[in-house]
């Protein structure tokens, strides 16, 4: 079969998952269209584009049934939580230099201290237990526990806001639908047919981009394997690259979309939001269900734990110099985006160098502390 295939299958999943966003960002403009500005971008839409990390975790453990699936949902949302905090503030700030030549994005500090502050404590928080070899569902509670507590958190935001955002602008669309748009999977003209969105066909829309999402994500996890397999390489190594960028298309074309309307505070609130999401319920949920309906647990390799203590404390350390690079100055500029370039080009360099190498990052760094700090 060689590599073509899987290849071939994960272009066409990013494809068919690239697609379901315009049904997504449309229906949850309408349905978060009474939340104040940031919040909508951490709730309603980062939960929206974070589907696929959700779907590929559910995926990976039910379809593969083993600790090696389970790296591959460790893999995918830690992969696409590096790629939200990086790629996609440099993917706004060169759509809006090309498009709008703008150079200098205002920065919202109060959101990154919101949410970045809560985003870098519970990464902290995922990479202490993930380092256990024996994970059962009470690892899966624990994980999905702080993102549910987060978004009451939000919610006492939104009711104590004195204004809210209930501007939204929709103009009907042609409903004939043509081969084109069954070719690009045109949500908006299956589910509305050239009729006012409303709130039942809104929910619709939403569910149908969910359905074209299940389908795509199946087949992102089934490439993932199949390459996997095929390099004879572990499946984390797979989904921390290429199966995380395929499934961050949602975030990275809602923050984009957002940006170019000037809803800067929702395109990066969405980022974070979609970290935190990734990280703690779309990781912990599907541990918590799969170990509940299976009686089981799910014992850990002990080379993926070294692999995924490794990823998740250099997810932990990106996190932290992302917040210090955006937290100084107001505005996201030139400089800003070659630091966050060079930060993820250094992420991809050590993920080869700890797959080819082995080299157990985690313990490397307790030798250093008991050796210098703890004797």
């Amino acid at each position: 079969m060689g590599i073509f295939i899987p290849i071939l299958i994960i272009v066409i999943s990013a494809v068919i998952i690239w697609r379901s966003t315009d049904g997504f960002e449309l229906a949850s403009d309408f349905l978060g269209r009474r939340l104040t500005k940031g919040i909508k971008g951490a709730t309603i839409n980062a939960v929206a584009s974070s589907m696929p990390e959700f779907l590929s975790t559910i995926f990976f453990l039910f379809y593969i049934k083993d600790s090696n699936g389970f790296s591959g949902g460790i893999g995918i949302t830690g992969g696409s939580a590096v790629f939200n905090i990086l790629i996609i503030p440099i993917s706004i700030y060169l759509v809006l230099l090309w498009t709008k030549k703008i150079s200098k994005i205002p920065v919202h500090r109060k959101v990154f201290l919101r949410d970045g502050l809560i985003l870098f404590v519970m990464t902290g928080f995922v990479a202490w237990v993930v380092h256990e070899e024996s994970l059962n569902w009470r690892h899966g509670a624990l994980l999905t526990a702080p993102y549910l507590g987060y978004m009451v958190y939000l919610y006492s935001i939104q009711k104590k806001a004195s204004s809210k955002d209930e501007s939204f602008e929709y103009e009907p669309v042609d409903g004939k639908i043509n081969c084109i748009d069954i070719i690009t999977l045109n949500l908006e003209k299956y589910v509305l047919r050239g009729k006012m969105i409303r709130v039942t066909n809104a929910w619709v829309l939403l569910v149908v981009s969910i359905l074209v999402m299940v389908l795509g994500t199946w087949l992102l996890v089934h490439g993932t394997y199949l390459l996997g397999e095929e390099l004879e390489i572990p499946l984390l190594f797979v989904a921390v690259v290429l199966s995380a960028a395929a499934s961050s298309i949602p975030d990275t074309m809602i923050s984009i979309r957002d940006a170019k309307k000037g809803n800067y505070e929702d395109a990066f609130s969405n980022a974070l939001g979609s970290n935190i999401f990734d990280i703690s319920f779309a990781l912990g949920f599907p541990l918590l269900i799969y170990t509940l309906l299976n009686g089981s647990v799910v014992e850990m390799d002990p080379d993926i734990v070294t692999s995924s203590s490794d990823l998740w404390l250099v997810l932990f350390v990106i996190t932290g110099l992302t917040l210090l690079i955006f937290t100084i100055g107001k505005y996201l500029n030139i400089f800003k985006i070659v630091l966050l370039s060079l930060i993820y080009v250094s992420f991809i360099v050590f993920v080869g160098i700890d797959y080819f190498h082995e080299i157990d990052f985690i313990g490397m760094a307790k030798d250093f502390l008991q050796v210098n700090y703890l004797e």
